[in-house]
Order: structure tokens, then sequence, then C-alpha cells
């Protein structure tokens, strides 16, 4: 579970992507080294920072720049692609439509999920159906977005594959029935400047998955993740970088061997913020339950039911959205 960290480590991954593909990649003495940073930072904080990662550095600030460019438009243009449940919960949020633990959040968003056809899941998909709703402008709004969805969903299963090893199983535990066609979410966010109104960008929460890719504005500290002894402890940007983090299904995956831990937004800053988070999930139907490995044995019985994501978020995605 989280300890009482003071830092979130920065962890270079280029070793493991290099040998990503590689069966037997854990007999390299160089991807041994990044697993057993991965074991560490999800021991200990459930957040950690990865570079290397090989994503350029172009797309990571243009994705922001044209994020910034949709919010500046006056609410008439974002209202276009207004999210409703009639969308599956797929488009523009205002600020303050968004609720965690019973309060508004001060951010406006566009929220992005992976394509749900009719009858895809049956009932448990039911609510999610629909496609994104993309805007119109700023031109290339979705060319770019769904090239750097790629990426980061390329991205995200490699790491998992070094998790994988960190718990002590193959490299491929993460694939298949478990996450072998991943859901995914992204939400593409703004956060005002420091309001005497509210300055809680996004309230205290744990993300749903596997794991989390931020893509955060550089030179604005918002960030804050909470250890063991209940301190905020601050993950300022660091460029080039994405901050990573493990959410609730990998917590149940590694029988509490890792923790998801909880986070919040605080922008304090006179300027706008922008945040470009993409979550890399289990299967949508997949049943969650602790994997058997030495690693999660050691942690004795298994200490959690099982869960299915798409309950589990279904469930958040029900909560945390008001419709006026």
């Amino acid at each position: 579970m989280a300890m009482d960290f003071s830092s979130i480590p920065i962890i270079d991954i280029s070793p493991l992507l290099a040998k990503s593909d590689d069966p037997k990649m854990a007999d390299d003495p160089a991807v041994l080294d990044v697993v057993t940073q991965l074991d560490k930072a999800c021991t200990q904080a459930g957040f950690f920072y990865v570079k290397g990662h090989g994503i350029p550095d172009t797309l990571l600030k243009g994705v922001r720049d044209i994020t910034r460019r949709f919010f500046e438009l006056p609410y008439e243009e974002k209202a276009k692609i207004k999210m409703t449940p009639a969308t599956g919960f797929r488009g523009y949020e205002k600020i303050g439509e968004n609720i965690t633990q019973g309060a508004p959040d001060m951010h406006e968003a566009i929220d992005c999920y992976r394509e749900v056809t009719k009858g895809m899941y049956g009932d448990l998909g039911k609510v999610m159906e629909g496609y994104n709703h993309w805007p119109q402008n700023p031109p290339k709004f979705r060319v770019l977005m769904e090239e750097y969805i790629s990426l980061c969903k390329d991205l995200a299963k490699k790491i998992m594959r070094g998790i994988a090893l960190a718990l002590g199983g193959s490299p491929y535990e993460f694939e298949g029935d478990r996450a072998g066609d991943p859901f995914w979410v992204m939400r593409i966010i703004g956060y005002p400047g420091l309001s005497s109104v509210n300055d809680i960008g996004c309230g205290a929460h744990t993300d749903y998955g596997l794991l989390t890719l931020l893509n955060q504005d550089d030179g604005i500290n918002a960030l804050q993740v909470k250890n063991l002894s209940g301190e905020w402890i601050s993950a300022p940007p660091v460029p080039g970088t994405f901050v990573c983090n493990i959410g609730d299904m990998l917590k149940i995956y590694s029988n509490g061997l890792y923790e998801s831990t909880l986070h919040r937004v605080i922008n304090n800053s006179s300027k706008y913020r922008v945040s470009v988070v993409y979550f890399y999930e289990t299967n949508f139907d997949t049943v969650v339950e602790p994997l058997d490995t030495y690693k999660t044995r050691t942690k004795g019985d298994k200490k959690f039911e099982r869960a299915v994501y798409g309950e589990h978020l279904v469930k958040k995605v029900l909560t945390n959205f008001v419709e006026e």
C-alpha cells in the first residue's frame, strides 16, 4: 500500500520498451532494472513519472495546445458536442458539471471512451453505448487525438508488461482474457486559474482501471498525491514525461501489493491549466481477481472480492455527472 513517500520517482523505461516484444525480455538485466523500479514505485506510491517513452514531445505539446484552443472557444461552440446520457456520456461538460464525492469540480472537459456499439456488451455496456463526439473546431482535433490515443494504448500495454513481471508473472498476464482487448477512457481537461469560489479543480479520487498516463502543462504545479500519513505530495510537471498511476483494477490484481492512491488537482496558479489523461483499462467485461503469482500469494489469502470492470466504470460514471 502507499507509504510515506515524499516525492514521485522518475523511471527511464526505454530499456523495457526496447525489449517489450521479446518473449525473453525477463532475462535482460536492463529490463529487470526497470521492472525493479516499477515494483518499488507501485508498492510505495502508486505513482511514477516515465521518460524514454518514445512519444515525441511535439505531440505531447500539440495535444495540449489544440486542447487549449478548444477551451478558448465560446460556450455555444463547445456545447455543440455537449455530453449527455444519450451520447453514452461522451462529449463536452462545462465547469462544475463533473462531480467528485458530491462536490462540483472546477474544470471543463471532453470525455472520450472506446466506441461501444449497440449490444456489444449486452446490458452491462448499455449505458456506455455510443461513439466519440469530436469538435469540428479547431481543425484536425480528431486526427491528432486519435493518433495520440493509439500511441498511448501501445505505450501503456508495454508498461503493463513490465508491471506483470514486477508482480512475479509472465509479461503477458494483462493480455488475453484480462486486457487483450482493452477498454480505454480519455479525459481532455481544462482548469481555470485560481478562483475565490472553489480552488478544487478535481476532488480526491482514485482511478478505475489499470494504468493512467497523464500529459500535463509544463510550469503549473497542481497535481497532488496523498501519502500514508495523509500529507498531500506535489507531482509537479517534468517536461517530456508522463505521470503514471495505477488504478483500482490493478490494486485487485496485485492483491493489495499495489495501491490505487488518492490524488486531487488544485490549480493555485493564475494560469489556465490543461491536462490530457489517458486511462488504459482491462477488457470491459473482464472479471477481475488477484493474480496467482508467488508475489501476490505473499499477501496471504485473496483480500478482494471479484469485480467486473464494466460494472465498476458504469457505477462511477453514473455518479460523476450532473445533467442540467
